[in-house]
């Protein structure tokens, strides 16, 4: 990586340069020529210099002993112990990575009076479980728990760092990648190791056009946080193996300039990412009231309908049920899309779906390339035969039955 130069004693302040910048990266200040953030490497300010005075120097990379940092932390994030789901995926594709590069999985446990579930971890081929419990660790407060991942790495070295892509994971993974002077990867949908232990990370990236595969090779650790619904669970284990290590750290570590007053839990709801059914809408849809059409036959397969990003911006839906990028990652076992044209921002959150129908009148949408089954009709003429259909069915049961 390279850094343009100015020479201050041979710039006569001409200003050809700022005239030339089409990104206005250059500026005069206390009769000085600067470069700003805005600069983006293109180097025509070099070019139209008739002085020289502006040079590329290149910069040597960092060097980064691999071999001193071993092992893949996964960061568990509960509830007062509660483990969230994403740490189990989480496990899943650290344990896969390990088994590439002959590393051990680490798990970094954050809370207070925690040790029991710490034992839950063990069964799903995790090597070791660092445990911080701590009073002053009750509540989640992002300074204090940075402060605790700091001092995990620090001591254990691991070569990546795996967080869930949820409030939290986006609120505390980049604060400690910065402490580290590292690259964080948020959003991965795709996880690989190559043999010097670099990191793989892909993610979807210029609003979903095309997916970046990023790579992090002059520092260490690597961080990525991945969404929730992407990977495979961890299969949980017979047995247990692996160990719990209690962990402690200075109190002046744990002083928080965040004071919590009060806890109010709020009434769990069953999201999108978590039904096993789900009925989408589309662009497809004429009208907001058609939604009802689509919600009367999520209810007759005992699942939710959900939506794409152009619908919550029309305001027929809240966001909470959007599914793509912007929204919601989703892995059903069954999942309906109605006039959805399957735009990669919304099928790169819901392709892992183990089956997929698409309903569309254009037979060559995308949608069509990651359906399991596909039918090129309108869904207004589709929607209501299935529904029809289930019905005759179940009288039929019930009358059998009878």
């Amino acid at each position: 990586m390279g850094v343009i130069q100015i020479n201050q004693e041979l710039c006569d302040l001409c200003k050809i340069c700022m005239e030339k910048c089409p990104f206005k990266a250059i500026e005069l200040k206390e009769n000085k020529i600067e470069i700003n953030a805005g600069c983006k490497m293109c180097r025509i300010c070099i070019k139209s210099c008739p002085n020289q005075a502006i040079t590329y120097e290149e910069r040597l990379k960092n060097e980064v002993n691999k071999e001193q940092w071993k092992g893949i932390l996964v960061f568990v994030e509960h509830v007062d112990g509660e483990i969230h789901p994403i740490t189990l995926e989480l496990l899943g594709k650290a344990r896969q990575l390990a088994q590439k590069v002959g590393h051990p999985v680490y798990c970094l446990f954050i809370g207070n009076r925690i040790e029991h579930k710490a034992q839950d971890l063990l069964y799903y081929g995790v090597d070791k479980v660092f445990l911080y419990d701590h009073e002053a660790l009750k509540y989640y407060r992002v300074d204090v728990y940075a402060n605790v991942f700091e001092d995990c790495i620090k001591k254990i070295k691991p070569c990546c760092v795996l967080v869930g892509g949820t409030s939290i994971g986006r609120s505390l993974a980049p604060r400690v990648a910065t402490r580290f002077k590292t690259g964080l990867t948020a959003d991965c949908t795709v996880l690989d190791m190559k043999d010097n232990t670099d990191l793989i990370q892909i993610r979807p990236a210029f609003g979903g056009n095309i997916m970046a595969q990023i790579v992090t090779p002059n520092t260490r650790p690597q961080f990525a946080t991945v969404r929730y619904k992407v990977m495979d669970e961890a299969q949980r284990c017979d047995q247990a193996c692996g160990t719990i290590e209690r962990m402690s750290i200075e109190d002046a570590k744990l002083k928080s300039k965040i004071k919590v007053i009060e806890v109010v839990q709020k009434q769990r709801e069953l999201g999108i990412s978590e039904a096993q059914v789900l009925v989408v809408g589309g662009r497809g849809l004429k009208e907001s009231k058609d939604l009802a059409l689509l919600e009367e036959l999520a209810t007759l397969l005992g699942g939710q309908v959900a939506v794409t990003r152009p619908l919550v911006e029309a305001g027929w839906a809240p966001h909470t049920r959007q599914i793509g990028l912007s929204g919601r990652t989703v892995k059903p076992k069954l999942i309906i899309t109605c006039g959805v044209s399957g735009a990669i921002q919304f099928t790169a959150c819901m392709d892992a779906s183990e089956r997929i129908i698409a309903i569309n009148k254009d037979k060559k949408a995308p949608i069509f390339k990651i359906a399991h089954y596909g039918i090129v009709a309108d869904l207004y003429e589709v929607i209501p035969l299935l529904i029809q259909k289930i019905k005759e069915d179940r009288k039929g049961v019930e009358a059998y039955a009878i």
